[in-house]
């Protein structure tokens, strides 16, 4: 889920932007180190969006940088375990789909897309269903739970976020749109 939030830090403006205003640059040093940026506490940085207050400034001997307190406004994304959320299918590969959930990208294994066989139509890029024939493709909305999560603070790239839809009410949009037809015409023949 993504939280606006209010944080704390010390942000160090560097000598040679001394001259330059000062919320402009904290604001920008602050972009530049942590959108993009993974803590477990925090989650996942997506933007910087304001600086709310900058403290006295303090210098350190040797240093000619200033070192600020700072109080500012982040959007994160935080991701917990059984979590649904949403997202939209950007590769299809033999053994899955990587699904963009906005800053990272998540794995859907072929064995967590559907109780039946998938097939993976290379040509097409497509996992097919064998026996209903729903298929996933590059560019398919999908809402799907989440069930492993690590999230690497060092390397953000090589976190790993396992998805699974083989439970009621997962699915493409697609897939999600047939099920509630089904659903209304049970109730609408009764």
């Amino acid at each position: 889920m993504y939280y606006r939030m209010t944080l704390e830090d010390k942000v160090r403006v560097p000598p040679d932007r001394l001259g330059e205003d000062l919320e402009k640059v904290i604001l920008n040093v602050l972009q530049e180190q942590l959108e993009g940026s993974i803590t477990k506490e925090i989650g996942i940085f997506i933007a910087v969006t304001k600086v709310l207050d900058v403290g006295q400034g303090e210098l350190i001997p040797g240093d000619g940088a200033i070192y600020y307190d700072v109080r500012f406004e982040a959007v994160v994304l935080r991701l917990s375990l059984q979590e649904v959320i949403e997202g939209v299918v950007v590769e299809t590969t033999s053994f899955g789909a990587f699904v963009s959930l906005g800053p990272i990208d998540a794995m859907l294994h072929v064995s967590q897309i559907s109780d039946e066989y998938i097939n993976y139509d290379e040509r097409n890029g497509r996992l097919i269903c064998q026996d209903s024939k729903r298929y996933i493709a590059v560019g398919d909305g999908i809402r799907a739970r989440v069930v492993a999560l690590s999230l690497n603070e060092r390397e953000p790239r090589e976190s790993k976020i396992g998805l699974t839809m083989r439970q009621s009410g997962l699915g493409t949009e697609r897939w999600l749109e047939e099920e509630l037809d089904r659903e209304k015409e049970k109730r609408e023949g009764r």
